[in-house]
């Protein structure tokens, strides 16, 4: 069991990146024991990198954000915090478990956060909103974050970031300024394809807070491979923007899956070049966004590039800061 939030100590630390493997709990049909074995062996495959953490999704159906059918069929999944339980305990690491509060009225909410910590040791939490302004919601995000502030145990709270959404109204800066008054500690971005969108928001939010003296909190930069034309129909599915000349690169290449590994890798280099003068703490995030074999384990060749990527980076800013 976590007892208390160890990335709160490595958060603080402007200097080092912060390095997560998402996954996702496995459907709810699946029988316990099973549900056991499906952990370790997550954790058998990632067992020669070094991370920092796992993240533990909350699927949900999410039909009502947009009319196109959703390309891989909804099915419910373990209780997210079941998983993390699990994860923790065979890993000894901490695990960030993400909550949508979209079916909750305060008193279910509040119920939901204790048994978290008491239940399942769950320390990190991630707190995700309606997908869509249309759906009639019980609690608001914002009464949310406040409950979870108040709550006698100390949770360590964090909040999703969409570029795509900066891209449309140009504000997405401001909420992030907003989320961390409100009680968020980081963010989690979506999976990225269009770097500019993602150096628009961090170049913005990162003025932003130098103009109004708030010191930036750390944004986790997420990356997921994809093999094939059902994936990229998904990543589309989920809101994540695509480039044209990008999807076209990826379904007409020899192995799309590398290609799109090629394309993430220096996706991340055009961001880090771009915003690493703004001395924003950064993290990455790994996943596969399906159970394919082959793209799990592209994700973790994908995590090795890509957190390399982010060491060489980073450690040259420290020489250079040293050197002035």
């Amino acid at each position: 069991m976590q007892q208390g939030s160890e990335l709160r100590a490595r958060y603080n630390d402007v200097n080092r990146g912060v390095y997560f493997i998402g996954t996702t709990p496995p459907k709810s049909d699946t029988p316990q024991e099973q549900v056991d074995a499906i952990a370790s062996k997550l954790l058998e495959r990632v067992s020669d990198i070094d991370f920092d953490g796992l993240i533990v999704y909350d699927i949900q159906n999410e039909d009502s954000r947009t009319k196109k059918p959703r390309p891989f069929p909804f099915k419910s999944t373990h209780d997210p915090r079941l998983y993390s339980a699990l994860l923790n305990q065979k890993s000894s690491r901490p695990v960030i478990t993400y909550k949508s509060v979209v079916q909750s009225d305060s008193e279910a909410f509040d119920q939901w956060a204790n048994e978290a910590w008491q239940d399942y040791g769950v320390r990190d939490i991630v707190l995700v909103g309606s997908p869509s302004s249309r759906n009639q919601v019980t609690l608001p995000l914002k009464d949310a974050y406040s409950r979870l502030v108040e709550n006698e145990h100390d949770f360590f709270i964090g909040g999703v970031t969409i570029a795509e959404r900066h891209a449309n109204k140009g504000n997405e800066h401001e909420r992030l300024i907003d989320k961390h008054k409100q009680g968020c500690n980081f963010f989690i971005s979506q999976a990225i394809y269009d770097p500019q969108a993602t150096i628009d928001m961090l170049t913005r939010y990162a003025i932003e807070c130098k103009k109004q003296g708030l010191k930036p909190q750390r944004i986790i930069l997420t990356f997921s491979p994809c093999g094939s034309e059902k994936t990229l129909d998904f990543i589309d599915w989920l809101g994540v923007s695509v480039p044209e000349a990008t999807c076209l690169r990826i379904l007409n290449a020899e192995k799309p899956l590398y290609e799109s590994i090629r394309i993430c890798t220096n996706s991340l280099r055009q961001i880090l070049d771009a915003v690493l003068p703004y001395k924003l703490p950064l993290g990455l995030n790994i996943e596969s966004l399906t159970n394919r074999k082959e793209e799990i384990d592209g994700s973790i060749l994908l995590y090795k590039l890509l957190r390399s990527t982010m060491d060489n980076y980073l450690a040259k800013q420290e020489l250079q800061h040293l050197m002035s």
